[in-house]
Parts: C-alpha cells; structure tokens; sequence
C-alpha cells in the first residue's frame, strides 16, 4: 500500500504573488509564516493535509514574511502565522494562530466548487420547513427506521433506478441522501448525465445530524 508522504506548500514571494494569488481561479489559502516560528511548525502538517485533500479544488500556498516583507506589511500581517483566503483576487477573510485543519477547511469551504445538485443540511431544512422538497432516504431500510429526515420517504439506493417516474411524483423536488453523501453524490452525477438531474444532501445524514437539524426517530 501506497502512502503519500509530506507535501511541501508552493512557497509564494512578492515576484509571483499577482500570478499565484490574484490571478489564481481557484480559491487560496495563504499563509504567512516564518522559519523561526514555532506555531508554523505546528499547523504545517495540518495545511499538507489539507493541501492533499482539497488538490483541484483549492490552492494552499506560503509566505515567509523575513523574504517578502513588503507583502507582509501591505497586508497588515502583525503576527505569524496569519491566514488570509483570497477569491478571485481579493482577501476575503483571515485568522491568526496556529489552526487545526478543520479550521482551516472552515475558512475556504464557502468558496469551493460543488457538485451539481449538492444541498448544504441549512438549505434542504430550509426547504423542507417550505414544503418545496421531499427528503429520500436511500440507506437499508433498517436504518431508515432508526432515525431519519424529518418527512423523509424511503427507496434504497439499489431500486431508485428502476422507481425514477416514482421519485419524480413525490409531492416536492427530491432530494436524495445516504449516510455520508458519497453514494448519492455518485447516483445524482450518473442520473445528471442520462439527463435526470436530482439533488443531494451534501454530507449525508452525518452532515445533516453535524449540523445539528432534527432527525425522526420512530419509536
């Protein structure tokens, strides 16, 4: 088995800042650090991490403030390491300290592409609460039975080919979920091809339930 070693960050200096920052049409997470600074060394595997799992999403670039001081000064960086997202070229927000990754992914996660059909949990609550969508529940029918989306019908995910004129007579736009969202993902891509575009519940029931929306448990 394959393990991926450390990546090391693409190190951006007052030369290529306009072409790697500015010009990036992907979102960046740019930190300004330095080679004395002891919190950089604690968030570095935390940002190759992150670097690792957001490749083609997002870009996750350096500064060393001791190299390109004029940078760090124009962005008003008083303390390292400081973060700053860009989005099509403009400083969107930043935080300063040594972050987790999940921090970190917190800061870009507005900015990134989604996939066709996605829903965060906030706007199928959303549109549930207005009648304008039905939840589908495509896991085992065992675990649609402990707990699932408020109103949520349920066609396991190995028969929703075969019940597509079904799924399209639900009284709202289904929108369909699984445990984690990697499986509907997958189905509303492949159903989005044959043209048949359906919604998901990004996440899952576990973004659902992370986000602290009220689930049905039928007693």
């Amino acid at each position: 088995m394959n393990i991926a070693g450390p990546m090391a960050l693409k190190a951006v200096t007052e030369r290529d800042f306009e072409q790697e920052v500015l010009m990036s049409e992907l979102p960046v997470l740019l930190e300004f650090g330095a080679e004395w600074c002891g919190p950089c060394k604690v968030v570095a595997p935390e940002l190759e991490a992150l670097a690792r799992e957001l490749e083609g999403k997002a870009k996750i670039v350096s500064v060393d403030i001791d190299k390109s001081p004029m940078l760090a000064r124009e962005m008003g960086v008083q303390s390292v390491p400081t973060f700053v997202v860009f989005h099509r070229g403009r400083p969107i927000g930043g935080r300063v300290g040594a972050l987790k990754k999940a921090q970190l992914a917190e800061m870009l996660e507005p900015y990134l592409p989604r996939a066709a059909g996605s829903l965060k949990p906030e706007e199928v609550a959303a549109l549930i609460a207005r009648g304008q969508v039905s939840a589908v529940d495509t896991r085992e029918a065992a675990a649609y039975a402990r707990a699932h989306l408020p109103r949520a019908v349920h066609m396991p995910l190995e028969e929703l080919r075969s019940r597509l004129a079904e799924l399209h007579m639900l009284p709202g736009a289904p929108v369909l979920y699984c445990r984690g969202g990697d499986k509907t993902q997958k189905l509303a891509a492949e159903l989005a091809e044959s043209g048949m575009p359906v919604s998901f519940l990004e996440g899952g029931l576990l973004g659902w339930e992370a986000a602290g929306l009220p689930v049905e448990r039928p007693d």
